[in-house]
Protein backbone atom coordinates (compact mmCIF):
# COMPACT_ATOMS: atom_id res chain seq x y z
CA UNK A 1 0.00 0.00 0.00
CA UNK A 2 1.48 3.55 -1.06
CA UNK A 3 1.82 6.01 1.60
CA UNK A 4 -1.28 8.88 1.73
CA UNK A 5 -1.89 11.51 3.54
CA UNK A 6 -5.67 13.37 3.86
CA UNK A 7 -5.43 17.03 5.15
CA UNK A 8 -8.90 18.83 5.18
CA UNK A 9 -9.23 22.56 6.90
CA UNK A 10 -12.45 24.02 7.09
CA UNK A 11 -14.35 26.28 9.76
CA UNK A 12 -16.77 24.95 11.96
CA UNK A 13 -18.72 25.93 15.41
CA UNK A 14 -17.85 24.76 18.35
CA UNK A 15 -20.71 22.19 18.20
CA UNK A 16 -19.72 20.90 15.04
CA UNK A 17 -15.85 20.82 16.28
CA UNK A 18 -17.92 18.67 19.58
CA UNK A 19 -19.94 16.48 17.14
CA UNK A 20 -16.71 15.52 15.04
CA UNK A 21 -14.50 14.26 17.95
CA UNK A 22 -17.51 12.83 19.74
CA UNK A 23 -17.93 9.88 16.59
CA UNK A 24 -13.97 9.69 16.87
CA UNK A 25 -13.95 9.21 20.33
CA UNK A 26 -17.13 6.47 19.96
CA UNK A 27 -15.36 4.62 17.40
CA UNK A 28 -12.08 4.43 19.52
CA UNK A 29 -13.88 3.27 22.27
CA UNK A 30 -15.87 0.82 20.42
CA UNK A 31 -13.53 -1.26 18.27
CA UNK A 32 -10.84 0.97 16.83
CA UNK A 33 -12.52 0.88 13.20
CA UNK A 34 -12.88 5.12 12.54
CA UNK A 35 -14.81 5.99 9.54
CA UNK A 36 -13.62 10.03 8.98
CA UNK A 37 -15.46 12.50 6.63
CA UNK A 38 -12.87 14.84 5.81
CA UNK A 39 -14.95 17.15 3.74
CA UNK A 40 -15.72 15.71 0.60
CA UNK A 41 -13.61 12.46 1.23
CA UNK A 42 -13.78 9.82 3.92
CA UNK A 43 -10.97 7.39 5.29
CA UNK A 44 -11.20 4.01 7.30
CA UNK A 45 -8.57 3.17 9.57
CA UNK A 46 -8.20 0.46 12.08
CA UNK A 47 -6.37 1.91 15.51
CA UNK A 48 -5.07 -0.35 17.67
CA UNK A 49 -5.37 -1.29 21.44
CA UNK A 50 -2.22 0.73 21.98
CA UNK A 51 -0.83 3.75 20.41
CA UNK A 52 1.12 6.52 20.88
CA UNK A 53 -0.79 10.50 21.73
CA UNK A 54 1.13 13.51 21.36
CA UNK A 55 -1.02 17.11 23.12
CA UNK A 56 0.03 20.36 22.06
CA UNK A 57 -1.45 23.64 22.74
CA UNK A 58 0.00 26.69 21.38
CA UNK A 59 -0.61 30.13 21.87
CA UNK A 60 0.64 33.30 19.21
CA UNK A 61 0.00 36.55 19.58
CA UNK A 62 -4.06 36.10 19.77
CA UNK A 63 -3.82 32.78 18.15
CA UNK A 64 -4.40 30.00 19.91
CA UNK A 65 -4.08 26.15 18.84
CA UNK A 66 -4.73 22.99 19.93
CA UNK A 67 -3.22 19.58 18.37
CA UNK A 68 -4.40 16.76 18.99
CA UNK A 69 -2.18 13.32 17.34
CA UNK A 70 -2.47 9.72 17.47
CA UNK A 71 -0.08 7.38 15.87
CA UNK A 72 0.99 3.70 15.88
CA UNK A 73 2.61 1.25 13.34
CA UNK A 74 0.39 -0.46 10.85
CA UNK A 75 2.94 -3.47 11.32
CA UNK A 76 2.60 -3.97 14.95
CA UNK A 77 -0.77 -4.00 15.00
CA UNK A 78 -0.90 -6.46 12.32
CA UNK A 79 1.02 -8.58 14.49
CA UNK A 80 -0.96 -8.18 17.49
CA UNK A 81 -3.99 -8.90 15.31
CA UNK A 82 -2.45 -12.05 13.91
CA UNK A 83 -1.12 -13.48 17.33
CA UNK A 84 -4.65 -12.70 18.48
CA UNK A 85 -6.64 -14.58 15.88
CA UNK A 86 -3.98 -17.92 16.49
CA UNK A 87 -4.94 -17.61 20.24
CA UNK A 88 -9.01 -17.86 19.40
CA UNK A 89 -8.70 -21.00 17.50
Amino acid sequence: MSDVKIEHKETMSRDEAAAWLSLLSKALAADGDVDLQLGQSEIQVHVPDQLAAEFEVEVEGDEVEIELEFSWSKQSSRARASRRSGAAR
